[in-house]
């Protein structure tokens, strides 16, 4: 009599449908908590120097052939955004530029910070690429998946290129290694990224002492009256000092020095590279 034998059934960790269904979803929220610490534990990644800002901000080369494109037009209003596109490109450029100098920094003195991005184009592309530019520069790129997809930009180091389902896992990963924040203009994305973190600064919900510099103080200045919310009582005098606001990446890069130097004479534990 020849022996029997059922059809095996997968492993649970391996049934994918089981995996990507709703009663997945913790499993699949582990994961995404796990995974990130498994490669910076194995690449001795502890401090990183986080920038946020817009996805839609072009690099000042892109943008000035968009705008010789637009003036041969007759359609006005895509004239008017491919101006205001070129003004809005030094940023770009100033984030290339604050990034390079702040890796260079860190390679020079062995400290470790990394630079730390959104991993998608426009600002997050540039603070990746300013990274690149510096000989042994790594940099990490944080990216998300969106229904509109937002690709990984070129510059971010291979081993450090992650992809997020859940935001607020990614927001941890911002939080948990940053020693410093840049925010560049940006939109609903950056402004849900900066008020989280400096909720949880002013709540103390984070005991890490930050410095955080909010580069371009006329867009910060137009966009949000922070005068007005000290004045109508909804925040505190003493929470506008929470940040900094920053014109130039050598302005940036001296306060964000001067402080993080600072904070490694105070705290050479919580600073150990």
């Amino acid at each position: 009599m020849s022996e029997l034998h059922g059809k095996k059934a997968p492993k649970a960790y391996e049934n994918s449908e089981f995996i990507e269904s709703p009663d997945g979803r913790l499993i699949r929220i582990i994961a995404e908590m796990m995974e990130p610490m498994h490669r910076f534990r194995r690449e001795r990644i502890r401090d990183s120097i986080v920038f946020f800002g817009s996805a839609r901000t072009l690099p000042e080369d892109v943008a000035k052939e968009n705008l010789a494109k637009a003036e041969k037009g007759k359609d006005k209003s895509i004239l008017a955004k491919a101006k205001m596109d070129l003004e809005m490109a030094h940023y770009y450029e100033q984030a290339v530029e604050l990034a390079e100098l702040l890796t260079k920094w860190s390679i020079d003195n062995n400290y470790g910070y990394y630079i730390c991005s959104g991993g998608g184009p426009g600002i997050m592309e540039a603070a990746n690429r300013g990274a690149e530019q510096v000989k042994g520069g790594r940099s990490i790129g944080l990216n998300i998946h969106l229904p509109f997809e937002q690709y990984p930009n070129a510059y971010i180091t291979d081993e450090l290129n992650f992809e997020f389902n859940y935001f607020f896992i990614r927001k941890f990963w911002f939080t948990y290694l940053a020693k410093a924040i840049v925010v560049f203009p940006g939109g609903f994305g950056t402004f849900d990224e900066f008020f989280e973190i400096i909720t949880l600064i002013q709540t103390k919900k984070t005991s890490k002492i930050m410095p955080i510099v909010l580069f371009g103080k006329d867009f910060w200045n137009d966009i949000v009256n922070f005068e007005g919310l000290v004045r109508r009582g909804v925040i505190s005098p003493e929470d506008l000092d929470l940040f900094v606001f920053a014109d130039t990446a050598e302005e940036a890069f001296k306060h964000l020095t001067d402080e993080l130097e600072r904070l490694r004479k105070l705290f050479p534990l919580y600073h150990p590279h």
